[in-house]
């Protein structure tokens, strides 16, 4: 009995009347055969309706408390390089907290690591508590102009990229952190410079200046891993997401390598001219080791040098294998400075090393891959099967893994498909770019694949909130594959047109397309199983361009979808959540748990073994060794804090996913094309009929979004653009360009 079936391509002759009958099963053939009748049809005005939902007073309280706990934080930063702090505050703290437990290392832990950890487990708190009030937006015509205004563009080409007003402050007042501190730092050291035997006094000031910049590298590192930390709750509470914020970490990770190599080189300058160069080969007992420190350097700069857009997009691979040296990096940057000093930095690493291993944890269980659709423009959608209880909102990205195109390569992709539309679903697109992405196309197209494909995910990862709701009409602008991340919104508004009934805003797709091929990219607007998916009820325009070809082809026969059906394995799963329901309260028990085994833990160590040795002078026990102890301590806590949750809900979720088995694994009788539902959706005429009518495509020529935007006359306009760099940037310009205030850009990332 065979395991999967193709729908190949209609390859063969066929007479005009069979062309046009083929025709009708896929959206490309329906718009070519329908191209002189059809019409657009006009956009209605939405009433504006509030949807704001009173929170909680609880809530409101956490969120101010979280506020304060954050800006005292950032407090601490700014008072470290003073003068006040380190000759008043800091040798009364570390008197008062110089315990036989933790020594001076328990100093930086209570002011450093335990402010961030506490907003990350009161935070979990927070939102799963408000998770029920999900403000989805409001649609009122009186839009905030004040936060309008900050949230438009205001960097739209350049190294940065597309920047908000609201990013740029934030940075400005990142950079003026680390210029205050710098400067403060060198100002204090300045009005206290010894001279040591020959030194000169700019030997002495180089020294001093080496020293700083290694401190304010070791800032900037404090929030290095916070952007990467996927599943955290530092994000979402302020309405980020880690793609969304990968960004931040590029910046970050300039500034960090700037300013250790700029260490680096200060340190060998100093030592080459005080004829100290054999520093360089000590590795110290008891104080900072220099080894390990240029070993941290080496790997970080092989680690960077393949950051940069070029080496980064025309060899991926080398980018993405050498990325992994950050393992290295930490590891001898700790040695290099020492427990204590790395505590000042250790909610962002502990936090990281949380949210990795429990993507660990959820990568090594293989989920079902149900079916996939092969497109003639060589894209794949890949649907799999989902735990109907789990949600994700639109816009989320998945991580997927396929172990026999590549063991190792992890990559995003935007999630198609809508939870609510399609509780037992879930769906992505890959386009066909790059060696791993064609070595999947063809694993998939062949036809000796008869069993399915191994397929390990991580995530899903969901923007907490969908700010694309609260507009009266939203402009969706694609080129090429870009139109992936509009499906998943589409789908969700049909979602809430359909079956909730809910007024939908004003929507227009504008897709931009190489040739009439990625024309069935607009098939996968509607779902592969699901609820109804009709979009007559949707005020739904799309614009499509199709910008190498002058007219549509003739053969439209050979745009047929192919789909691939694969019959159910045992040792696959449905998507699952990692932590269960109530995740956010799972990981906040993890964090905490971890976290204050980890204390338990290094505080024996201290009591029992260090301190007899040591007596809290730190100058007989070796610092690398307590370095390293403290180190596995780390692990061991996370390990153990994570894996005893995980497995339970593991064992839950098998017993669901048996039940699903058990209700939706239809025997195949006649035709194996219907194993899991895996009926020809192209066959189904209505909803197709109703994206037909919406859609009008203009060959031979490319979009006028100046025009296009400009025609909008509604006065809450949200602009979202999905594709090239070039793209992304033509439609920030316009919106920030003043010549209409009604038009709001709304940032958002896709992975294909």
């Amino acid at each position: 009995m065979p395991s999967t079936t193709y729908q190949p391509y209609k390859m063969e002759e066929v007479s005009k009347k069979e062309l046009n009958t083929e025709a009708q099963k896929n959206i490309f053939g329906r718009i070519a055969l329908n191209m002189s009748s059809n019409t657009v049809p006009g956009i209605s005005s939405v009433q504006s309706s509030s949807m704001h939902d009173n929170k909680p007073n609880v809530l409101k309280v956490m969120k101010i408390l979280l506020a304060l706990v954050f800006a005292g934080w950032i407090f601490i930063w700014i008072i470290v390089p003073t003068s006040t702090y380190r000759y008043t505050w800091s040798p009364k703290l570390y008197a008062d907290t110089n315990s036989t437990y933790f020594g001076r290392q328990g100093t930086n832990i209570l002011i450093f690591a335990f402010p961030v950890m506490f907003i990350a487990v009161l935070g979990c708190i927070y939102l799963h508590l408000s998770k029920k009030n999900v403000h989805t937006g409001n649609r009122s015509s009186k839009f905030s102009s004040q936060m309008a205004a900050w949230k438009r563009p205001v960097l739209v080409r350049g190294p940065l990229g597309v920047v908000s007003g609201i990013e740029l402050a934030f940075c400005l007042m990142f950079l003026a952190l680390l210029v205050w501190c710098f400067w403060t730092y060198l100002s204090v050291s300045f009005s206290r410079l010894k001279i040591h035997g020959s030194e000169k006094v700019w030997q002495a000031k180089l020294d001093s200046v080496g020293l700083r910049f290694g401190l304010i590298g070791n800032l900037c590192l404090a929030f290095l891993f916070f952007p990467v930390t996927r599943g955290s709750s530092l994000l979402p509470l302020i309405g980020l997401t880690s793609d969304s914020c990968i960004k931040y970490h590029i910046w970050l990770g300039h500034i960090v390598m700037t300013l250790f190599s700029a260490h680096a080189i200060c340190y060998i300058i100093y030592w080459a001219s005080t004829n100290q160069i054999d520093e360089m080969i000590k590795w110290s007992k008891t104080d900072v080791a220099n080894v390990p420190g240029e070993l941290a350097l080496l790997t970080g700069l092989v680690l960077w040098a393949t950051t940069f857009p070029r080496i980064r997009r025309k060899m991926f691979e080398l980018f993405y294998y050498t990325h992994h040296l950050y393992i290295a990096f930490l590891f001898f940057f700790m040695l290099h400075v020492g427990i204590g000093f790395f505590c000042m930095i250790l909610p962002g690493v502990f936090l990281f090393m949380v949210d990795r291993y429990l993507r660990f944890l959820q990568s090594r269980t293989k989920v079902h891959l149900v079916s996939a659709r092969l497109l003639p423009s060589e894209g794949i959608e890949l649907n799999f099967s989902k735990n109907p209880g789990f949600s994700y909102n639109p816009l989320s990205i998945i991580f997927i893994n396929v172990p026999s195109v590549s063991s190792l390569q992890w990559h995003p992709f935007t999630i198609t498909s809508s939870s609510n539309l399609e509780p037992e679903r879930l769906s992505v697109v890959i386009k066909k770019e790059g060696s791993w992405t064609q070595k999947l196309y063809r694993a998939l197209s062949s036809h000796t694949n008869v069993d399915g494909l191994d397929i390990s995910v991580e995530g899903p990862y969901s923007p907490i909130t969908m700010n694309f709701m609260r507009y009266q009409s939203l402009v969706m602008i694609s080129g090429g594959s870009g139109i992936t991340p509009f499906i998943s919104i589409i789908r969700e508004f049909i979602h809430q047109s359909n079956t909730l009934n809910i007024e939908t805003p004003n929507l227009v797709l504008i897709c931009a397309f190489k040739n009439s091929m990625d024309l069935t990219m607009l098939d996968l607007l509607l779902p592969v199983s699901g609820n109804v998916s009709d979009l007559s009820r949707l005020n739904l325009r799309i614009e499509v361009y199709v910008t190498r070809e002058k007219e549509a082809p003739i053969n439209v026969a050979q745009t047929m979808i192919r789909t691939i059906c694969f019959k159910p394995n045992p040792s696959q799963t449905p998507i699952s959540p990692v932590l269960g329901p109530n995740s956010w309260l799972c990981l906040a028990a993890i964090i905490s748990s971890s976290f204050i085994a980890f204390l338990i833990l290094i505080g024996i160590l201290q009591r029992f073994y260090i301190y007899p040795i040591d007596k809290n002078t730190g100058e007989i026990y070796s610092l690398s060794s307590r370095t390293v102890l403290n180190l596995l301590f780390m692990c061991l806590s996370i390990v153990v804090a994570s894996t005893i949750p995980f497995l339970i809900n593991k064992r839950r979720n098998m017993k669901d996913a048996k039940q699903i088995k058990s209700l939706d694994l239809p025997t195949p009788m006649t035709s194996p094309s219907s194993w899991y539902h895996c009926s020809d959706r192209e066959m189904e005429s209505l909803p197709q009929e109703s994206l037909v009518k919406a859609t009008k495509v203009h060959y031979g020529s490319r979009p006028d979004l100046k025009k296009s935007l400009l025609e909008i006359k509604e006065e809450n306009v949200g602009v979202m653009t999905s594709g090239p760099t070039g793209m992304r940037h033509e439609v920030a310009a316009i919106c920030s360009s003043g010549l209409a205030s009604n038009l709001h850009y709304e940032s958002i990332s896709f992975s294909w």
